[in-house]
């Protein structure tokens, strides 16, 4: 089974009264609340793609976390994963570590990426049922301001059409999804269930309006 999850943020203290608030007494209740979440998902022979800014530690600390978590951890590397660079670091733990990837997962394509790209490789192919054969998977962005405008651009883009290439007016695919650890709990979810959690985001959307 094959996890995704973004910006879990080990070690980073002031996202528990700031930006996220994620209210946890200490680093160490969120960081071990964290590991439980992971592990209670996530067996031995899993995989887990990180969307980006797995730990704000250093090498050392954040080595440490990587040996409590079960399966195996491939990173796209986000802009705080600066552990990367600590010579005390051996990054051989992570099964590859990239800036960009596409995989393939049950018969879809993920593009993976820390930043959201809004016009994305495979973003107009569908199945033969017409659904989306290509996701935009991401991390990078937390309830901020910025979440609200990509919001409002996904919105925007469900609204626009485009002559298929069988000659047909459609619905330009946008399924552009945030990882983002809070969303789930702190823990790893599959492509299904992020898609499920996005689809439920974007209904309150339409009952918001």
């Amino acid at each position: 089974m094959r996890y995704y999850i973004a910006d879990l943020h080990f070690f980073h203290r002031a996202l528990n009264d700031k930006m996220d608030v994620r209210g946890f007494e200490d680093v160490e209740e969120m960081n071990e609340y964290m590991i439980s979440q992971w592990n209670k998902k996530v067996k031995k022979r899993d995989e887990v793609v990180v969307l980006g800014d797995f730990s704000w530690g250093n090498g050392r600390d954040t080595a440490e976390i990587i040996e409590r978590l079960n399966g195996r951890i491939f990173l796209i590397r986000g802009n705080h994963d600066r552990f990367l660079d600590d010579k005390d670091f051996d990054s051989s733990v992570f099964g590859w570590v990239r800036e960009y990837a596409e995989l393939s997962d049950n018969r879809r394509k993920v593009v993976l990426s820390h930043y959201p790209i809004v016009f994305y490789n495979g973003q107009y192919r569908r199945d033969e049922q017409g659904k989306p054969k290509t996701f935009m998977l991401h991390g990078h962005i937390h309830n901020t301001q910025d979440r609200d405008d990509l919001d409002a651009f996904i919105d925007f883009m469900a609204t626009r059409k485009h002559v298929s290439i069988g000659g047909e007016l459609e619905n330009v695919p946008c399924q552009i999804i945030n990882c983002f650890c809070v969303d789930s709990d702190y823990e790893p979810m599959t492509l299904d269930e992020w898609i499920e959690l996005d689809e439920k985001r974007k209904r309150r959307r339409r009952e918001n309006k």
